[in-house]
């Protein structure tokens, strides 16, 4: 392989993974921990994320939650919640204040508690 057709094919793979690191990662969100509270009006547990739709107080947040594997081994299943629960989510919301949409870290339904990113959870 030429030198030129080798910088080509490293250029083009940087240039695919930069919009993934981009959604996966924490970039989009702030730094401060944030807390919704509200009623669960859609469950998704599967890839690449899993997420919760949340009614607080008439508007629909989208909780983003770790991915599927990640979630279940933080115990959180299919049986951990239903919609119509209320559920209490904390983690980091999205730098755009326009955008009703966080990354949590730990949700809590039913009185348990499922931390979905461990080593990010606040300090209590």
């Amino acid at each position: 392989m030429t030198m030129s057709r080798l910088s080509a094919s490293v250029a083009l793979m940087l240039a695919m993974a930069v919009p993934a690191v981009a959604h996966h990662g924490w970039s989009w969100t702030t730094d401060g921990y944030f807390q919704v509270e509200g009623i669960i009006r859609e469950i998704y547990l599967g890839n690449p994320h899993a997420f919760l739709d949340v009614d607080v107080e008439g508007e629909m947040w989208r909780v983003e939650l770790a991915t599927a594997g990640a979630t279940a081994r933080a115990g959180f299943v299919e049986e951990s919640a239903k919609v119509g629960d209320e559920v209490i989510a904390v983690g980091n919301r999205s730098q755009d204040e326009a955008e009703r949409r966080m990354k949590a870290v730990r949700i809590t339904v039913g009185g348990n508690s499922y931390d979905v990113y461990p080593g990010r959870v606040p300090p209590s």
